[in-house]
C-alpha cells in the first residue's frame, strides 16, 4: 500500500537525479498502478516538485530528476495501470498494449555511447570502430556538443572523392536523433533509412545508439511469446468451447457479462474453469465438471492448472508490453505449454 512521506523528505529530493524505483520506494512501493501514481504526483505538488521526465510513463529503469513544478509543463496523462493479479486482466480479448512504446525502452538507447572527439583523427576513430565492431561511432565534444557521425560508408566517400584526409570530411553532418521518450514506432522509418539512431536524455547527454541489429533482437524476443501466448488461448478455447456446458462458464464470468461464450473469458477465467483448489468453494464442483468434461485422463490437473496460471502472468507480462524481454525460463514454460495443447487438441 503506498504511503505518503513527510513533505520535509520530500523537499531533499529537490533537483537530485533518482532511478524511477527509488522514488517509488520512497512512497513505500515497488509498481506504478493508479492509485500510486496519483497519490506520488499529488505529493510532489504539494511541495512544488514534480519530474522530468514523468515518472509514471517513463522506462521503469530510467533516471528522473526532481525538480520546481513551475519548470516543467503538466506531466502527459498516464494510460490506466493495474494492480498484478486479477485485475491485470483488464484488457479487452486480443488486445494490444494499453501504454506506448519508446524508444528509451530499447536496452541499447540507454547502454552508453562511445564517441570521439572533434580534434580526434580518422585513423583514431576507423581504430574505435575495428576494434569495437561498429558500423558508426559519433563525434562529440563534451557530453552533448554533438559534430557528426562517423560511418564507413562516410570515410570511403572521403577517399573516393580526394578530400582532405579529415575527421570532418570523413562524418556524416547531419545524423538522426531521437529523445528518448520519442515514440519507438515512428522511429522505424528512419533507421530503417539510416541503420541507426542517436538517443539522447533530456538534458541533452547522448545515451545510446539504436541500429537496426536491435531492432531485429527486440522484435525476436517480443513478437514470438505474443503469437505463442495467442495459439495458446486460441488451442484452449476450442478445447474449453467445445467440453464444457455454458452454466459452468457463466459460473467464473462476472455478474454484468454473463454470457455463457468461452470467447468472453480471459486467462484468469481459464484458471478459475479447471482449479480444484481454487480460494472460492463455490466454483470447486464446478471446476471438477470441467475437468472430467475435457477427458484428459493422461495429464496431471494440477501441474496443468499450474502451468496455465504461469502463462496467464507472462500474457500479463506481454500484454502490457514490459520493457524487459522474457527470461528464458519464461520462454520454456510457453514452449512447453504450447506443446502440450497441440498434442492434446
Amino acid at each position: 500500500m503506498p504511503q505518503t512521506p513527510s513533505e520535509e523528505r520530500l523537499r531533499e529530493l529537490r533537483g537530485k537525479l533518482i532511478p524511477v524505483a527509488e522514488l517509488l520506494a520512497v512512497f513505500g512501493t515497488r509498481v506504478r498502478t493508479d492509485q500510486s501514481v496519483l497519490l506520488i504526483t499529488q505529493a510532489l505538488k504539494d511541495v512544488g516538485l514534480s519530474t522530468v521526465p514523468y515518472f509514471a510513463n517513463c522506462n521503469g529503469r530510467a533516471d528522473v530528476h526532481i525538480v520546481p513544478l513551475e519548470s516543467v509543463a503538466e506531466p502527459e496523462e498516464e494510460p490506466d495501470r493495474q494492480e498484478e493479479g486479477e485485475a491485470a486482466e483488464g484488457l479487452t480479448p486480443g488486445a494490444l498494449p494499453h501504454q506506448s512504446f519508446r524508444i528509451g525502452d530499447l536496452p541499447a538507447a540507454h547502454s552508453g555511447v562511445d564517441c570521439v572527439p572533434s580534434n580526434a583523427t580518422v585513423t583514431q576513430a576507423t581504430y574505435l570502430m575495428r576494434t569495437k565492431n561498429y558500423s558508426q561511432v559519433p563525434v562529440v565534444d563534451g557530453r552533448t556538443t554533438l559534430h557528426g557521425v562517423i560511418t564507413w560508408s562516410s570515410v570511403a566517400k572521403m577517399y573516393e572523392t580526394n578530400a582532405a584526409t579529415g575527421l570532418a570530411n570523413a562524418m556524416v553532418d547531419d545524423p538522426p536523433i531521437a529523445d528518448v521518450r520519442q515514440d519507438f514506432f515512428s522511429l522505424l522509418p528512419i533507421i530503417s533509412e539510416y541503420g541507426y539512431v542517436l538517443v539522447r536524455d533530456s538534458s541533452g547527454q547522448f545515451t545510446g545508439i539504436v541500429t537496426g541489429a536491435d531492432i531485429t533482437e527486440r522484435f525476436d524476443a517480443t513478437a514470438w511469446p505474443f503469437f505463442v501466448v495467442g495459439e495458446i488461448e486460441f488451442r484452449l478455447r476450442k478445447c474449453l468451447g467445445a467440453a464444457l456446458d455454458p452454466d459452468n462458464i457463466r459460473a467464473v464470468q462476472p455478474n454484468n457479462k454473463k454470457t455463457g461464450l468461452i470467447t468472453d473469458l480471459m486467462f484468469n477465467g481459464y484458471v478459475k474453469l479447471l482449479d480444484g483448489h481454487q480460494q472460492n468453494p463455490a466454483l470447486r464442483p464446478f471446476a471438477d465438471q470441467n475437468w472430467q468434461a475435457l477427458g484428459w485422463t493422461g495429464v496431471d490437473r494440477v501441474q496443468f492448472v499450474h502451468q496455465l496460471d504461469r502463462v496467464r502472468q507472462v500474457r500479463n507480462m506481454i500484454a502490457h508490453f514490459e520493457p524487459e524481454p522474457l527470461s528464458k525460463g519464461r520462454s520454456e514454460e510457453l514452449r512447453q505449454f504450447v506443446g502440450l495443447l497441440r498434442q492434446l487438441t
